[in-house]
């Protein structure tokens, strides 16, 4: 069984049972392996939620990528609305929220100063690409918790304003 399979397996198991039934053994019955299987690829249940942090850094790092604009925070800001409006949001809260300890959510805390210094320096208005990126933030704590508090008009809304607070660049 490939990894992305088990990872897709525990997330599932997260979000319909939350944390506290997130063993190895349930993820490896979910997944439909041996927890033998399962030990291949992750040896502890720490290196599963390691490994579910991990993809959906790697996840949010190709959305941005995917992004064709101009800018590093336009990318950003475009990549966070896509992920907002698919429900791929969604995965974070899981995820996040099965990480009881603080060292295992180190690589997301890495990828948000990553994501929050990036491209800073070729930014036309550094100042309005920190508040465009801390808006996002905002927006996915806020979707994280009630994804449906807007609806698609007043998302489009959001972006177009966010967008013309960058300018073009």
């Amino acid at each position: 069984m490939r990894r992305d399979e088990l990872l897709n397996a525990a997330e599932a198991l997260l979000a319909e049972q939350g944390a506290q039934c997130l063993t190895l053994s349930a993820a490896a019955e979910r997944a439909g392996v041996s927890k033998g299987g399962l030990l291949y690829h992750f040896s502890t249940k720490e290196a599963l939620i390691r490994g579910m942090i991990e993809r959906l850094v790697a996840d949010f790092d190709e959305l941005v990528a995917a992004q064709d604009e101009s800018s590093y925070s336009r990318a950003y800001l475009a990549a966070t609305f896509a992920a907002v409006r698919s429900g791929r949001l969604r995965r974070w809260a899981v995820v996040t929220g099965a990480a009881g300890d603080p060292h295992l959510l180190a690589p997301l805390r890495e990828a948000m100063a990553r994501w929050h210094r990036e491209g800073m320096e070729s930014e036309p208005d550094p100042m309005a690409a920190r508040i465009v990126r801390l808006a996002c933030e905002g927006l996915w704590e806020v979707a994280t918790h009630d994804p449906a508090f807007y609806d698609e008009a007043q998302y489009e809304e959001l972006y177009q304003r966010l967008r013309a607070l960058l300018p073009p660049g």
